[in-house]
């Protein structure tokens, strides 16, 4: 072997080895979507394409409000079908009365989107109109507060009900300068290590803000011993079959103690409260989620694992 086929062969092994070192570090980083998100207090995050495959034709889309619905049907978009992604940032309002509630929320949606019908509705419904590198965002009146919105790429809409532009100004900012490697926000930085691999769906920080009253966690009825503020990693991921963890990290290990003995007795209450619930997909589900429901203590960190059937996700919106 001569010299230069020598040098040629290590350039090209150079070469194959930063690919290698790209595709493992691209593999371990945060979605594209949940990248983009502005600094925010929590995000979650929905891939919806593996949750098609397991429901199938039992997914039974939400109920929808009627101005919902007509903006559904004049850009032709079918979310059940159409949407693949969907990465939320939750953003605390220092006003829970105000036109935001408690909190405000800026998203990245990612899916087949009818493009030219999207922007046709977006123009004619626009109240306001922003240019802001290289995009149009439009700033849609609603119930008191703006939702701007804009396209950012062919496949993907960035949408935030935030007061000002700031949120949807950095999403923009972000999708520029996607090519280059970033994880993305604080919140990201410091707890999408924490998420399960094969997570279908996740969330992380304070994102028991949009069940929050008065300052407290309310889900299917039961006030939780969580605070709305609360430090939270949960998963819905895939082993075989769903599986759902969501771990609190408590200021100490001796609230993490009294916060799990909380929460066990709250599980106990609430599979005595479902088991007299009518038969439907929905009830049916909760029964099922609740039967294997678990809570442990480790440390500062409350834990909380279950199945999740099939069942309970086709009975989401019901």
């Amino acid at each position: 072997m001569n010299k230069r086929t020598r040098r040629t062969l290590l350039i090209v092994a150079a070469v194959l080895a930063l690919l290698a070192v790209a595709v493992f570090l691209r593999s371990k980083a945060p979605p594209e979507a949940a990248r983009l998100l502005p600094e925010s207090d929590g995000i979650v995050y929905v891939d919806f394409r593996p949750i098609r495959a397991f429901v199938g034709k039992d997914m039974k889309p939400p109920r929808r409000e009627p101005e919902y619905q007509q903006f559904i049907d004049a850009v032709g978009l079918d979310p059940e079908r159409d949407l693949d992604q969907a990465a939320v940032a939750l953003h605390r309002m220092e006003n829970p009365n105000g036109p935001n509630g408690p909190v405000a929320y800026s998203m990245v949606l990612v899916g087949k989107l009818p493009g030219n019908r999207l922007s046709g509705w977006l123009e004619s419904h626009a109240s306001e109109r922003e240019a802001y590198a290289g995009k149009t965002i439009y700033g849609i009146a609603s119930e008191g507060r703006t939702v701007r919105v804009a396209q950012i790429g062919y496949d993907m809409v960035a949408v935030s009900n935030y007061p000002t532009a700031e949120k949807i100004h950095s999403i923009i900012d972000r999708h520029r300068s996607a090519a280059l490697p970033f994880s993305g926000s604080t919140l990201l930085e410091r707890h999408y290590h924490e998420v399960p691999l094969l997570s279908l769906a996740w969330g992380v920080g304070q994102i028991g803000l949009p069940f929050s009253e008065s300052g407290a966690i309310t889900v299917f009825g039961f006030r939780l011993p969580l605070e709305a503020d609360s430090t939270i990693v949960a998963s819905v991921r895939w082993a075989g079959s769903l599986h759902l963890r969501v771990e609190e990290i408590a200021p100490s290990e001796e609230k993490a103690e009294r916060q799990a003995a909380a929460l066990a007795t709250l599980v106990t209450l609430a599979r005595g409260f479902a088991l007299p619930l009518g038969e439907n997909t929905a009830n049916n589900g909760l029964k099922e989620l609740l039967k294997d429901a678990a809570v442990e203590q480790k440390h500062d960190r409350v834990v909380v694992t279950a199945s999740l059937p099939q069942a309970f996700l086709a009975g989401l919106g019901q």
